[in-house]
């Protein structure tokens, strides 16, 4: 597949335009904007602006260090050709269609932007890394729809400098009662971002003390990475107002599971808006293109981890009889494999890639998923025997696991030339330094577990 050119396809939500941006910042009486990026780990990077400054943000673009994009989490910044030899400027410049009034924030308003870099679209940008894989599809006439499943911890600040699970009692999975939300942060959070029009449908504590999940509904993937991404800043923000700590870590301690970022997906006909999965003459109601998109990411599946579970930490949280995904397979409403195909059908068949972890950046994810689905569709590939048994004990269904660490799993991405094809060899060499980089880190850390396991006896 030749790398398709970089183009801003229309959004394909609220096509708002620059005039009513304008009008609303006057007629809301907006003070303030932010100006909002997604960088390469996933964090939400921006500016806080006067709103007298929208038409710099929708005209100039706002200037950041293009070093930014080669930063890890410790500040420690990864050698990548240009970036980090002359720490010049990008510009993001900003999409009217994101715009959204912060309810919790005072005459604040905020606006997801798009990075240039010389004037051209930066091809290390995850955002637009979707964009070229949402247009290849509507190249072949299809609309892909996505929705998200998003767990994460809640903690209380104690007098000591530590934290302890905001409920700390076991047998609160599916329940939403007052014991499990004594500050009303449920609430707070959800109707802030109801007031935002994000497509929250429920939410519910998860499986173990302080987790919970938010669920989305199906929308045009671009827009379903967008408030996925905010979704995590704006939880950490309400958490940090109400003296709480959200984190969206993989596994944040040993006595607890994971969290993971279940993505649903499903491709419409752009002409007709039907559901191209659905086959009402076939035994199953699958079509064979949904049967092509499933082995498409079962076959990059271990080189497309390395995009869903992209921090060490996430490595910890596949393992078996964890309902993450330790084993290659798919399987209808099976909740033991890699990919699950839901028992919904005709506009809710879809297909579910259970190998997100919460600590995933939601364009990347979402991207390679496309990606991988892609070379499925445009290849005609056919996925192996479907899973009808507990992946997790049934040896003779058992092949492929996923990669047991992010090194693994960047070895192969960057092995895979389809994904690289894809996603470019500028984001993809720009991705594998920034995390190489925190492989290296954390092999030269000495971590608590071996200091309790060896200095005694040693």
């Amino acid at each position: 597949m030749e790398q398709s050119n970089v183009i801003q396809i229309a959004n394909e939500y609220k096509h708002t335009k620059i005039e009513e941006v304008k009008s609303l910042i006057k007629d809301q009486g907006i003070e303030m904007i932010r100006l909002e990026f997604v960088d390469l780990n996933g964090i939400n990077r921006g500016k806080l602006l006067p709103a007298d400054m929208i038409d710099v943000v929708f005209e100039e673009g706002i200037a950041f260090a293009a070093a930014i994009m080669a930063i890890g989490m410790d500040n420690s910044v990864a050698e990548v050709k240009g970036l980090s030899e002359y720490y010049d400027d990008m510009k993001v410049i900003g999409d009217p269609a994101t715009f959204t009034i912060l309810p919790y924030l005072e005459n604040t308003a905020m606006l997801l932007g798009d990075i240039y870099y010389h004037k051209e679209p930066m091809m290390q940008s995850p955002r637009w890394f979707l964009k070229n894989m949402i247009k290849a599809y509507n190249d072949l006439g299809f609309n892909p729809i996505s929705a998200s499943e998003i767990e994460f911890f809640l903690f209380n600040k104690t007098k000591g400098g530590d934290y302890e699970p905001y409920t700390n009692q076991t047998g609160n999975c599916y329940t939403s009662n007052i014991r499990i939300d004594s500050k009303g942060f449920l609430n707070k959070l959800t109707k802030t971002l109801r007031d935002m029009d994000f497509k929250v449908l429920y939410m519910n504590h998860e499986f173990y003390p302080g987790q919970y999940e938010y669920n989305w509904s199906h929308t045009p993937s671009l827009r379903s990475a967008d408030e996925g991404s905010l979704f995590k800043g704006i939880c950490k923000d309400i958490a940090e107002q109400n003296d709480l700590v959200a984190t969206f870590m993989a596994k944040p301690r040993n006595d607890t599971g994971g969290s993971g970022c279940h993505f649903h997906i499903s491709l419409n006909d752009i002409k007709t808006g039907k559901n191209v999965f659905f086959d009402a003459d076939d035994p199953e109601q699958l079509s064979p293109l949904m049967r092509n998109f499933v082995a498409g990411v079962l076959k990059h599946a271990r080189p497309l981890t390395a995009f869903l579970a992209p921090t060490v930490n996430c490595f910890k949280r596949y393992q078996p009889d964890t309902f993450a995904p330790y084993y290659i397979g798919w399987g209808y409403d099976n909740r033991t494999t890699y990919v699950r195909i839901p028992e919904e059908r005709e506009k809710g068949t879809r297909v579910e890639v259970r190998a997100g972890s919460a600590a995933c950046n939601p364009y990347l994810a979402l991207a390679g998923i496309l990606a991988a689905g892609l070379d499925g569709i445009k290849n005609n590939l056919q996925p192996p025997e479907i899973i009808k048994t507990d992946l997790y004990h049934d040896s003779e269904k058992q092949s492929e696991i996923v990669p047991k660490s992010l090194y693994r799993a960047l070895i192969e991405l960057e092995q895979d030339e389809w994904l690289c094809q894809c996603a470019g060899q500028a984001l993809i060499d720009n991705f594998i330094a920034i995390k190489n980089m925190e492989v290296n880190n954390f092999s030269n850390s000495v971590t608590d577990w071996e200091w309790k396991q060896y200095s005694y006896h040693i």
